[in-house]
């Protein structure tokens, strides 16, 4: 195991503000590639004014539709979330309560605001490395409380099989431990997707809008699992955790499955480009998910800050030290980011 050290406020991509300030730069005047978000988002229809005025509904219809574009078994609760963060934060308090403290482990690197939620909770909080999350042995598990799996894993890409994860899960369970899956960037593998499995024991799926369908400032996802933990999940968020308008839109896009093929083949063929361009200008060997492309590079920092200058803003890492690349969404941000990267003498 790993030992987790969590700063006060995890840092994110994003921080375009932050960016602006730093560099001098005009805000419209940046190409922000530091965030794993489709960057041509589903296209907002108009929201009617009454659900503007009226408070959500619980019985709207929304769990089923949910359920549906999950492929979630029927004996599976489907609850929405004001984004899968929301759910990050409830769940240690949950577990607190039904079970006590104890010990959590969570991916490194990876998505850090699944430690620091737990750590800030009490739990005492470890990381699994790459090498272990694959590894036959599995003893390891008995010595966690919880395990949080980030499937693909951001932002190394690292995916893990439905085998290997409820084999977890199945370990874990017979000392009444959960096995926590976070799908945020799951789209586009859909034989690695646990959702046909949600609803078993000790099993909690979360899943994202933010990502796939480029809409994050909605705050909208759901989290998938049995019925009785979905209880003591939905007393710890309280009543009207989405807003109206966010549950309006998610039964409209997730119902929309015209759109989401489509959008799946763009983010596909673009997911390659990116690839390619990275590969193709010295970053080595990318991995990554549909929506984003890591490269591990020495000079990492570096590179970002020279990206910088050229108003390109990409996420950096330094633990290991790497760079992280979003889409970009048309043919002028292609070249500009090409032009930047040609314009870097990146040594090996």
């Amino acid at each position: 195991m790993i030992p987790f050290h969590s700063p006060e406020s995890p840092e994110h991509g994003g921080r375009l503000e932050a960016a602006v300030r730093k560099w001098g730069i005009p805000r419209d005047q940046w190409l922000d590639l530091s965030t794993g978000i489709n960057p041509v988002p589903y296209p907002i229809p108009e929201i009617p004014m009454e659900v503007w005025q009226r408070l959500p509904e619980p019985d709207d219809g929304l769990e089923d539709i949910i359920r549906h574009w999950a492929g979630a078994p029927a004996e599976a609760a489907c609850l929405p979330v004001a984004g899968s963060q929301q759910a990050i934060m409830a769940l240690p308090a949950v577990r607190k309560r039904l079970h006590g403290l104890g010990r959590v482990a969570v991916p490194m690197p990876g998505y850090r605001e699944h430690g620091h939620a737990w750590q800030r909770a009490g739990f005492d909080v470890v990381g699994i490395s790459a090498q272990q999350a694959l590894a036959d042995d599995l003893s390891w598990l008995d010595s966690v409380d919880v395990v949080v799996w980030i499937n693909p894993n951001n932002p190394t890409g690292q995916v893990l099989s439905p085998e290997r994860l409820l084999a977890w899960r199945q370990r874990l369970a017979r000392r009444g431990g959960w096995l926590v899956v976070d799908e945020a960037f799951i789209e586009g593998l859909p034989d690695h997707t646990l959702d046909p499995w949600a609803g078993a024991a000790n099993l909690i799926i979360l899943r994202s809008l933010g990502k796939f369908f480029g809409l994050a400032g909605i705050r909208a996802g759901a989290a998938l699992l049995e019925r009785e933990l979905a209880k003591h999940v939905n007393h710890e968020l309280g009543p009207w955790p989405i807003s109206g308008p966010a549950r309006y839109l998610m039964k409209r896009v997730l119902q929309d499955e015209n759109w989401q093929a489509e959008a799946l083949i763009k983010q596909k063929e673009a997911s390659v480009r990116l690839f390619a361009l990275l590969e193709q200008h010295g970053l080595g060997h990318p991995s990554g998910a549909l929506l984003f492309q890591t490269v591990r590079h020495p000079q990492a920092a570096g590179i970002a800050d020279r990206l910088a200058q050229c108003g390109i803003l990409v996420r950096c890492f330094d633990t290991p030290e790497a760079l992280r690349f979003g889409l970009p969404a048309d043919e002028a941000s292609w070249r500009r980011l090409a032009d930047a990267l040609s314009g870097i003498h990146i040594c090996h």
